[in-house]
């Protein structure tokens, strides 16, 4: 009879959207990424093959989805197929930035949801498991059909803030009603400040466009932390610090986790009213998106901990306790 003693292996994926991000995680759980074989053909079919064996590993895969978004969102479903059908025991996917999760939910009539379509995609594929930082909304997380870790950025933005502005009175702003449930979190993380939002009006029908109308609460006079998931065009996050700094607010800080940075967005927030931008590197900024007011802070230690949690059949959970 034949018997052995079952032992673990980890595996270690990156995809081609962030390759820095996948370094960086890889360096601190002291294991090597896989040498992988990845090109486009003439006509943008992707290839990928890894030049090792994943025979009976617990593989990670870590792909941001960065623009060209869609081009990541297939080059990771090929990833995990790939692995899949190479026999690898557990594949978990590792989406610092997960695409679509702003079409969550029906606005208007013959509208998709296509979050949940992302979702169905890597079910699909032979994801066995999700991991992933500040989705849009909580609720994306049952759309996968097994256990998704939902990461939190906060702790690590809150501890900056903390540091630099924690002396001066502070004011937590949410850039709209929506978002007050996590302005509720920041706020208690930044001991107790006072919570404002920003009213302000969207068409549903053009996407990237909002207008702020007024400040709701108290922010005369102080600092000012204006708090988001993410920021795009960087419209909507504007307009707010314009319409704190007309409500008398002494600074205004900018503190979102996604950098998605699209079209105007660099020159709005270089010329902005805010005093400073903060952000994590769940995405990839080239030099072009880099300016002096922006400071990025490394997403890469909660991705670390998380992933080897998942390994050792830990708690994802105790990291924000």
């Amino acid at each position: 009879m034949l018997k052995k003693t079952p032992t673990k292996k980890i595996m270690l994926f990156s995809g081609r959207a962030h390759p820095v991000l996948a370094e960086e995680v890889a360096n601190l759980l002291e294991v090597p990424l896989v040498p992988t074989t990845a090109y486009d053909f003439a006509n943008g079919e992707i290839y990928v093959r890894f030049d090792e064996s994943v025979r009976g590993s617990d593989a990670f895969v870590i792909q941001s989805h960065a623009a060209p978004i869609n081009e990541a969102i297939m080059e990771q479903l090929i990833m995990i197929d790939a692995l899949k059908r190479a026999s690898a025991k557990r594949i978990t996917v590792i989406l610092p930035f997960y695409g679509y999760a702003r079409q969550d939910k029906k606005h208007l009539g013959r509208e998709p949801i296509s979050a949940r379509l992302m979702a169905d995609l890597f079910t699909a594929a032979g994801a066995d498991r999700l991991m992933t930082v500040d989705l849009h909304t909580a609720q994306i997380q049952g759309y996968f059909d097994g256990p998704v870790d939902h990461l939190l950025a906060m702790p690590i933005l809150t501890r900056y803030v903390k540091r630099k502005y924690g002396k001066q009175p502070l004011a937590v702003v949410s850039p709209d009603a929506g978002r007050i449930k996590v302005a509720e979190s920041w706020a208690n993380a930044l001991g107790g400040a006072p919570l404002a939002f920003i009213h302000k009006t969207r068409d549903p029908r053009k996407p990237n466009e909002s207008k702020a109308n007024r400040v709701v609460g108290e922010v005369e006079g102080r600092c000012c932390i204006l708090v988001d998931d993410l920021i795009d065009t960087g419209g909507t996050i504007v307009q707010a610090a314009e319409a704190l700094k007309a409500d008398g607010a002494a600074d205004v800080v900018i503190a979102a986790t996604h950098p998605v940075f699209s079209g105007p967005a660099v020159d709005r927030l270089k010329n902005s009213t805010a005093t400073e931008v903060v952000v994590t590197n769940t995405l990839p900024l080239n030099d072009d998106q880099r300016f002096d007011k922006l400071t990025v802070l490394s997403i890469a230690p909660l991705l670390a901990q998380a992933t080897a949690a998942v390994f050792e059949d830990g708690s994802v959970t105790s990291l924000f306790s």
